[in-house]
């Protein structure tokens, strides 16, 4: 992974003092730019100070709530940034990436299927973001997930209905602009449907325009009628809408469909320009000036881009409106939505609600979603195998299983395919054995393990913490529908009744 060190030659100065500094303005007012660690670099304060349009915070820039309100006043001293990060409950957090959410993610939601639930998680999460000074959720994720074997939508997702992710879609949004932070709703024209990740390829949607209307569109209509403040565009290829372009460099997806047909005057942020789909396709620099030619209004451009990046993407863009490939008046109006933004960010609602209180809303949530077939039992001395899941890049290294709410119990975390049933079978004996998964349909050598397990240990129990699609004939079979720590307490809870 790329440095990010602001000792690069240049990299203090964003704005390059050649040609036209007000162009220069203009590009730079497009991106949202990362940064290593806890504290504003230099170079990130004078590139707010020089019209940089904002930043995108990740896990490595977060160490508690106290310390990122400070960050983040840091960064409003410098300029009028639009402060955004990834905060969809369950699996994807960043406020909580050390210790995990305190909410259920989408999945969890969904299962519940109660909107007036939703809009108040939604609404928590809001305010746990306006006390540390965001004011731009990467959320909610809208996609239908209809591929069983998604590699990075999965929980994400209210689920596989239009109708229903549509109405939570809803519920999401109001319940986080009416605490006073803009929506970005994720991802157009949909990721739902996919079998690959777009962190490493360009996925494709092998849907026609009228299924995608019937389908992928429908939640996100839902969240325009709704007023959403932002969309996120998608990497990914609808070859009847995009050809083999990924939605995010495709006017026909962005301007066509979005703009004019579905009629969206919001702001349009991309994903992550340095994954895969863009950065190994057509580049970072050439990845923002088509972005923004398809009628991006905001370029994320992802944790990876150095301020030497940073500086060669703004020069690209400058670049390519003197060579006539993208026109003064788009990067104007792109200027012309982030603003509006900014001004609603200005009269925007107060949040209120506190962390202990937010807790509360986000376990009665978890408790809700949680499901119990079988009988458990009284837990007697347990013996609780983990297996271990590789994490999706979009969900990072967050902590997850059931540890923290069952002290009492020996728990070790095993690789599926390295595991000795056998071994972990005589460690079990006269014990109560739980075994905990993520996703288990979509591994086999998770399943194998579980089979192999159960097949000695039939009166075990199954914990799944990601989508209960592969359900083994265990004694109980638990489904939290997501791994976040609200999930995990819920789980238990069940256990220990």
């Amino acid at each position: 992974m790329s440095a990010t060190s602001d000792s690069l030659p240049g990299a203090a100065d964003l704005s390059t003092r050649t040609g036209d500094p007000g162009l220069h303005r203009l590009a730079a007012g497009a991106l949202l730019i990362s940064f290593r660690g806890t504290t504003a670099p230099d170079w990130v304060l004078r590139g707010l100070e020089d019209g940089l349009g904002g930043v995108c915070l990740f896990g490595f820039n977060i160490a508690d709530g106290e310390q990122v309100a400070a960050l983040n006043a840091r960064l409003r001293e410098a300029g009028r940034p639009v402060v955004s990060l990834d905060e969809e409950g369950g699996d994807v957090t960043r406020l909580a990436y050390h210790t995990g959410s305190a909410y259920p993610g989408n999945a969890a939601l969904g299962a519940v299927d109660d909107v007036a639930l939703t809009e108040r998680v939604y609404h928590a999460m809001a305010s746990d973001l306006a006390r540390c000074g965001v004011n731009l959720d990467m959320g909610p994720v809208a996609d239908v997930n209809t591929a069983d074997d998604n590699p990075i939508i999965g929980t994400r997702s209210f689920g596989s209905s239009p109708d229903l992710v549509a109405r939570h879609t809803v519920a999401a949004v109001r319940g986080l602009q009416s605490a006073g932070i803009a929506a970005c709703v994720k991802h157009f024209p949909g990721h739902g449907a996919t079998h690959q990740d777009s962190h490493l390829e360009i996925p494709l949607v092998d849907a026609t325009l009228d299924l995608l209307r019937e389908r992928e569109l429908v939640p996100f209509l839902a969240a325009i009628e709704a007023g959403a403040k932002s969309i996120m565009t998608a990497h990914v290829a609808v070859p009847e809408l995009t050809g083999d372009l990924p939605a995010t460099l495709s006017p026909q997806a962005l301007t066509r469909l979005l703009r004019h047909e579905l009629g969206y005057d919001g702001v349009v942020v991309t994903d992550a320009l340095d994954m895969h789909a863009i950065s190994r396709s057509v580049g970072l620099a050439e990845g923002a000036v088509r972005a923004l030619a398809a009628g991006a209004d905001m370029l994320c451009l992802g944790p990876l881009p150095t301020p030497r990046d940073v500086r060669d993407i703004v020069a690209h863009v400058v670049d390519a409106v003197a060579g006539g490939r993208l026109a003064a008046g788009r990067l104007e109006e792109a200027a012309a939505r982030v603003e509006r933004l900014r001004d609603w960010f200005d009269g925007a609602p107060v949040a209120e609600g506190n962390t202990a209180d937010n807790e509360i809303v986000g376990l009665d949530a978890a408790r809700r979603a949680v499901s119990l077939t079988g009988s458990p039992g009284p837990l007697v001395d347990p013996f609780v195998v983990e297996i271990d899941t590789p994490p999706t890049i979009a969900v990072g290294e967050v902590p997850w299983g059931v540890a923290p709410w069952l002290p009492e119990a020996e728990i070790v975390r095993v690789k599926p395919g390295e595991a000795d049933a056998e071994a972990l079978l005589g460690r079990a004996k006269e014990r109560s054995l739980v075994v905990v998964v993520k996703d288990a349909h979509r591994h086999a050598d998770s399943r194998d393990l579980i089979s192999a397990l159960l097949a000695a240990r039939p009166d075990a129990v199954v914990v799944e913490m990601g989508l209960p699609i592969w359900r083994p004939g265990a004694a109980a079979y638990i489904a939290t529908y997501g791994a976040a720590r609200a999930n995990a307490r819920a789980a238990v809870e069940l256990l220990t009744a």
